[in-house]
């Protein structure tokens, strides 16, 4: 199966037919579409070969395609939001639990792939919080929190010339002046310091900045644009990470420009 896949088609083809109840026609590009959407949940050849007869066993594999697509997005996406969940609140273990319990029953190769991908990751931040070594392929945030749990069980930071860097970034990112990131590196308990800081302008400012959304979308809905607008203003009156200052600049100037044309 190659890296890309476009479900779109056969969704569409599904909607059609087992939602409006169009008859299904086995067109050359219905049939071609057929196969490749089954092979790419991983319905064997034969079966699809056997399904392809008549339009009723047809409807019955489009059916069974749209069921693992529906079945594997749903497992794959609650894994996912549990094993984050679990990673923040530092029980890496209980993350890799949760996307190993996708991967014993997956079928459908793509979430196969992505429950891999996802748990090699929580292996290199269980190395991450094993040893307080920084790893440059996974994400800051994450790593940020796996950090901070060492200091939570006494664990100083290791102030190497890697975890300097790290460290000077993530602050840059929230905003904190290179003078006060200097002076915090001094040691490793005023960098420890200095780390809580920074997850916590990261805790707030995406805790403002959904708050804010969710006021802004129901005034908006509610034809207020004016009081819409006032949310992302507000936001900007006390915010300072950039990317969600940025966030609500871009939301505020969407307010200004015109509804889609109907």
């Amino acid at each position: 199966m190659t890296s890309k896949v476009a479900w779109d088609p056969i969704r569409a083809l599904a909607q059609q037919v087992l939602e409006r109840g169009e008859p299904l026609e086995l067109s050359d590009d219905v049939r071609a579409l057929l196969r490749r959407s089954a092979r790419e949940v991983a319905i064997p050849t034969e079966d699809v070969k056997q399904a392809l007869r008549s339009p009723r066993t047809a409807t019955a594999l489009l059916r069974k395609i749209r069921q693992r697509l529906n079945a594997g997005s749903r497992r794959f996406g609650s894994a996912r939001r549990r094993a984050y969940r679990l990673e923040e609140a530092g029980d890496l273990d209980g993350a890799r639990k949760a996307m190993e319990a996708v991967i014993a029953v997956e079928v459908v190769p793509l979430y196969r792939k992505r429950a891999k991908n996802v748990l090699a990751s929580i292996a290199r931040l269980q190395k991450v919080a094993k040893t307080g070594r920084v790893d440059p392929k996974l994400s800051e945030h994450s790593q940020l929190l796996s950090l901070l749990h060492r200091l939570d069980q006494g664990k100083p930071l290791n102030l190497t010339m890697g975890m300097r860097a790290f460290l000077r970034h993530a602050a840059s990112e929230v905003a904190i002046s290179q003078a006060e990131t200097k002076e915090a590196l001094a040691s490793p308990t005023s960098a420890g310091a200095l780390l809580r800081k920074i997850v916590e302008r990261r805790r707030k400012g995406t805790k403002r900045l959904t708050r804010a959304l969710v006021g802004m979308m129901a005034l908006r809905d509610a034809g207020d644009l004016e009081g819409a607008r006032q949310q992302m203003r507000d936001l900007l009156a006390v915010e300072v990470v950039p990317v969600y200052r940025r966030a609500a600049e871009e939301n505020l100037a969407g307010l200004d420009e015109p509804p889609p044309a109907p």
